[in-house]
């Protein structure tokens, strides 16, 4: 293919739950659909619906749940976001609230995961991320920001801020809630990205592109679009080192990667102005990227833009002739323009009123037979015009 990169595999969940079992592949439905494996400048995501984040102030606790270690205690537990689906309940208690982490700052865990089984399907003796970049499972994410330093807490979570309806083959089923025991170790502030070398930033920028990836399979685009601006701002920020040549072109092949996938997950939103936006920031780069090429196409025929998207996706089909999908693609915008074209010219007809070809024989019968008297009648009134002069004239002479 003659765009850059890998086809995206199914993300990884992040470093809080990576490595156990196949990753679920992607949705094959549509070749361009797949995601960039490894990448834009900054995008606007203004429009993009707020994420969910945590407030300070504690909940009152919710109402107790069956056959859970919620019910136990039901007065230590804080309802975390107010819905039931998040809560938190400290077992040993750190040290101070001053020493809670910041968004932003780089956060070291000890973790270990269960299914409501007790199954155990995760442990991590130390696990670093960075605070509110969705690094990993939302709900430890949600959570951590509420814990102090030295403190262990139990974290019973809904599936929806863990691996919702996909789930995590083969060892975490759909829908599964889970019971997180995390104890924070350390918090600090995160590397200056001016004094990272460029090994570092495309290390960095791919953690985040395959975080973006993961959110991408779970079907969270808004989550999946902040993971790619993420790694997106890391790549474009400015740097006080000296870059390699081969360090530059990694840092432009992740960044066309996190670009591509960025345009796929605003394909799925109907965000088609930020979505072209994204195509043609990879196609000043990169002229000749297929997948660019047929997603600027898909989104200029949503957009309505039948002429100009046929031409983009013909430019990507001489790229790659056996292409079967741009193929399919390019035969159903031919078949539509064509459709609105005659529906054009039958809304022009009407509104101009051209009339049929029976009204306008009937016109000229009518015509027709309403000319004769008229010409008798202008002839007759000349005559006697005529005859009263003349008998003016007579008259003055006598």
């Amino acid at each position: 293919m003659a765009s850059s990169g890998e086809e995206p595999r199914s993300g990884s969940p992040g470093r809080a739950g990576s490595g156990n079992g196949p990753e679920p592949a992607l949705d094959t439905a549509e070749d361009f659909e797949v995601l960039e494996e490894e990448e834009e400048e900054e995008e606007d995501l203004s429009e993009m619906p707020p994420l969910e984040d945590v407030s300070r102030p504690p909940a009152p606790p919710p109402e107790e749940r069956g056959g859970s270690e919620t019910a136990q205690d039901p007065q230590e537990w804080l309802d975390v976001l107010g819905s039931g689906l998040l809560k938190k309940k400290t077992l040993v208690p750190g040290r101070g609230a001053d020493t809670r982490p910041r968004k932003g700052q780089d956060v070291t865990v000890r973790l270990k995961a269960a299914l409501e089984d007790g199954s155990v399907v995760e442990e991590s003796p130390a696990l670093t991320f960075t605070l509110g970049d969705c690094d990993v499972l939302q709900a430890l994410d949600l959570c951590v920001q509420l814990l102090e330093v030295g403190e262990t807490a139990l974290i019973v979570s809904d599936a929806k801020y863990c691996y919702g309806a996909q789930g995590r083959s083969p060892d975490i089923p759909p829908n599964a809630a889970l019971t997180l025991e995390v104890e924070l170790l350390e918090a600090r502030d995160a590397p200056d990205l001016e004094l990272l070398s460029g090994k570092e930033k495309v290390e960095l920028a791919n953690r985040k592109r395959e975080r973006g990836n993961f959110f991408y399979q779970q079907a969270d685009y808004v989550l999946a679009i902040n993971s790619y601006d993420i790694a997106l701002k890391i790549i474009s920020s400015s740097s006080k080192v000296d870059f390699s040549p081969g360090e530059e072109a990694e840092l432009l092949d992740v960044k066309v990667k996190c670009l591509n996938n960025l345009a796929a997950s605003q394909l799925k939103l109907d965000h088609y102005e930020a979505a072209l936006k994204s195509c043609n920031l990879v196609l000043e780069h990169q002229p000749g990227n297929i997948k660019a090429l047929f997603r600027k196409g898909k989104v200029l025929a949503q957009q309505g833009e039948f002429r100009e998207a046929i031409s983009i996706l013909k430019a990507a089909l001489k790229l790659e002739p056996s292409n079967k999908t741009i193929h399919a693609e390019l035969s159903k915008l031919v078949k539509k323009h064509a459709d609105q074209r005659n529906v054009e010219t039958e809304m022009y007809r009407k509104m101009l009123g051209n009339p049929s070809a029976a009204g306008t024989t009937g016109k000229c019968k009518d015509k027709l037979r309403w000319s004769i008297p008229w010409k008798w009648l202008f002839g007759a009134t000349a005559i006697a015009l005529g005859g009263v002069a003349l008998s003016v004239v007579i008259a003055a002479r006598n």
